[in-house]
C-alpha cells in the first residue's frame, strides 16, 4: 500500500469521522466546529481534500473513511523509526525506556507482544 501521509489538521478530522462513522457531512462539520473550532466552510474544504485523496468517501452527504486508524497508525509510526532511528525499532524503545518510567503491566505488555511476534502471531 501506498504511504499515508496525513498532515495534522487532515489527521484531527479523520479521528472524528474514525470515532463517528458513517456520518452526515453535517454532523461532521458541528464536530469540527466544537472540537476544532472550525467554521463549516473549512471543514468541507479539508473533506473535499481527503476525498481527493482518497482517504474517505462522500456519498449522499454521509462520510466514511476508506483507510483506518489502524493503518495509519502503523505508516505513521514506520516512518517516525526510519527517520529518527535508522529504522532501528530496538534503538526506538532503548530510547523511549529511557526517558520515561515503565510500569510492570507496560512491561509486561511489551513482553507479550515481543513473545507473540516471536511466535509468528501478530497483535
Amino acid at each position: 500500500m501506498e504511504y499515508l501521509k496525513l498532515f495534522e489538521a487532515e489527521y484531527r478530522v479523520m479521528q472524528i469521522i474514525w470515532d463517528n462513522e458513517p456520518i452526515t457531512s453535517r454532523k461532521l462539520s458541528e464536530l469540527c466546529f466544537q472540537e476544532l473550532g472550525w467554521k463549516r466552510t473549512t471543514t468541507y474544504t479539508m473533506l473535499k481534500r481527503l476525498n481527493q485523496k482518497g482517504y474517505t468517501k462522500n456519498e449522499d452527504a454521509i462520510v466514511s473513511s476508506l483507510i483506518s486508524r489502524e493503518e495509519v497508525q502503523k505508516q505513521e509510526s514506520k516512518a517516525f523509526i526510519d527517520k529518527n532511528f535508522a529504522g532501528s525499532l530496538s534503538s526506538f524503545i532503548a530510547a523511549f525506556t529511557r526517558r520515561k518510567n515503565l510500569s510492570q503491566k507496560e512491561i509486561n505488555e511489551i513482553k507479550d507482544m515481543i513473545e507473540s511476534y516471536g511466535k509468528g502471531k501478530k497483535k
